[in-house]
């Protein structure tokens, strides 16, 4: 049976390969981003696709749209909340409001999507709340305070959130990829400090490069990573979490080692 889906962020990236995926697969998709004329440019003329403008910052938009849907098609069965963008630098050369920025779209932007649209699902008993976090949500290194700050913060949300939601029959997944070949480390979606601080100046160039080396060259594949979200989304048992790519696996699995580690140790000073 086909399914609904709405798809936040759709326009390019991952959220487009999930979106396209989902039509590939025979559902029905509202893909969403702030223009709802790029989504269309990004898809062309499809019979079941329902472009949508939000800005996933404004509630009441969220709420709009949920609401839309939910009156049009009887049903939203899948969210997928994956709009997003990363503030990338040393923590100190950004100003507050950056930062605040930073949450306000991947947590509170977030936040808004899934309010908007738990309603409509808890009234049907069923739905999916697909969340693209990132390893980063787990794990955090120099140069991704603020962006893991505000995907640590989703990961603990959600994690939570999906427990109080599950007694009603709506499900959770969330995804922690690692480095995907998107534009999402460049200027379209990354941003990086504006505070020039001369102790952290070698650092800085040296991350710089590293994200400029990185961009485009990333080693997991979103068309690979959207067809896996459609398949769990099909399956009655999927996981909690889905950790992709290998990247992703091997630092997340170091971090739950240094955790195991630092556990023990603790114990040892009680």
């Amino acid at each position: 049976m086909t399914k609904v889906w709405l798809v936040t962020g759709a326009s390019r990236g991952l959220g487009h390969e999930i979106a396209r995926a989902a039509l590939d697969a025979g559902e029905t998709v509202v893909a969403t981003a702030r223009s709802a004329d790029a989504v269309r440019e990004a898809f062309g003329d499809h019979d079941r696709l329902h472009a949508r403008a939000l800005d996933i910052t404004d509630a009441e938009a969220a709420n709009a749209v949920a609401a839309e849907i939910a009156q049009r098609f009887g049903t939203i069965d899948v969210l997928v909340n994956n709009a997003g963008y990363a503030e990338l630098g040393f923590f100190e050369t950004f100003t507050d409001e950056a930062v605040r920025r930073q949450f306000e779209v991947n947590l509170f932007g977030t936040m808004n999507v899934a309010r908007a649209v738990a309603p409509h699902m808890r009234a049907r008993r069923a739905g999916l709340v697909v969340t693209i976090s990132s390893v980063s949500g787990l794990v955090s290194n120099a140069g991704g305070a603020v962006y893991s700050a505000s995907k640590f913060a989703v990961e603990g949300w959600m994690e939570g959130f999906a427990q109080e939601l599950a007694p009603l029959g709506v499900r959770s997944l969330l995804v922690e990829p690692g480095m995907l070949r998107t534009d999402f480390m460049d200027g379209k979606s990354a941003r990086f400090g504006s505070i020039d601080i001369p102790d952290y100046a070698e650092a800085i160039a040296q991350y710089r490069a590293f994200i400029e080396g990185a961009n485009g060259n990333q080693p997991g594949d979103p068309k690979l990573l959207a067809a896996r979200i459609v398949a769990l989304a099909a399956q009655d048992d999927a996981p909690a979490r889905f950790v992709f790519g290998d990247d992703a696996r091997q630092w997340a699995g170091a971090k739950v080692d240094q955790l195991r580690h630092e556990i023990a140790r603790s114990a040892d000073h009680d």
